[in-house]
């Protein structure tokens, strides 16, 4: 059995898929914490695995390809995932790409596309689900922007446009949907220790943590729980927050 019933995007890999663990492994009196329906693109594999992992257990677990900057692709995916499962209670909008370049240097192409995946995106899964989380008066969504998104990275632009678009778009609806006891929250992750960050030398990890008082990279741990508590009833009168979680990079 579970509680609730939930939406990832970018569940596969990384800080999704420790989110997405974390909401299928924890109980609440027993319970699993929440049913998760994973939104991936360009990982068959892994979508494949993850779905196996849970296969045997209580909890439902299946993923969804999908191009999250299509709103009509996005819209279509809602609609099979409410039929599956019933309802959606969480959605966690973490989907998200980089196409680093200086600002000079930098494509249209380049702007567009992670504006459009990690910033639309966010839109496109909160409109589709608005109609059914407002009707049911309840429904916890929580956005992952970056701290990029709050001091701003130089060879970024397109990046921390997204990441900081996401800032503004979560207190903005929180304030549309919180008479309906839904909350809008974000996390601004710092740096964590994922695929691109393991590609880094020594000598840029020792750089990175010149800003970093903690002299660590975080793990994707120390993001899916601050999501879970998001997620939770713990967090019940938060609302329109953003959380860092970066080592003290942002004070």
């Amino acid at each position: 059995m579970s509680k609730y019933k939930a939406i990832i995007t970018g569940g596969s890999r990384g800080i999704g898929k420790a989110i997405l663990d974390e909401f299928a492994t924890h109980k609440i009196n027993g319970e699993i914490f929440s049913d998760v329906a994973f939104i991936y693109n360009n990982c068959d594999d892994c979508a494949k695995q993850i779905e196996l992992q849970y296969a045997n257990s209580d909890v439902k677990v299946k993923g969804y390809k999908v191009d999250v900057s299509s709103f009509e692709d996005v819209q279509k995916a809602v609609d099979e995932i409410i039929k599956e499962f019933g309802r959606i209670d969480i959605l966690v909008n973490n989907a998200g790409i980089t196409k680093d370049n200086l600002l000079m240097r930098m494509s249209e192409e380049e702007f567009d596309r992670v504006y459009e995946v990690n910033l639309k995106s966010v839109f496109n899964f909160t409109k589709a689900i608005s109609r059914q989380i407002l009707k049911q008066r309840y429904g916890k969504i929580i956005n992952v922007s970056s701290v990029v998104g709050l001091i701003g990275n130089a060879g970024q632009a397109n990046y921390a446009a997204s990441k900081a678009g996401i800032i503004g778009f979560t207190k903005s609806v929180a304030k549309e949907f919180a008479s309906r006891g839904i909350n809008v929250n974000a996390i601004a992750p710092g740096y964590i220790e994922t695929e691109m960050t393991n590609a880094l030398s020594e000598e840029q990890k020792k750089s990175l943590f010149d800003f970093i008082p903690m002299k660590k990279l975080g793990k994707t741990q120390d993001i899916s729980k601050v999501v879970l508590f998001l997620a939770s009833e713990d967090s019940s009168y938060i609302t329109g927050q953003v959380i860092t979680v970066d080592g003290g990079m942002v004070m």
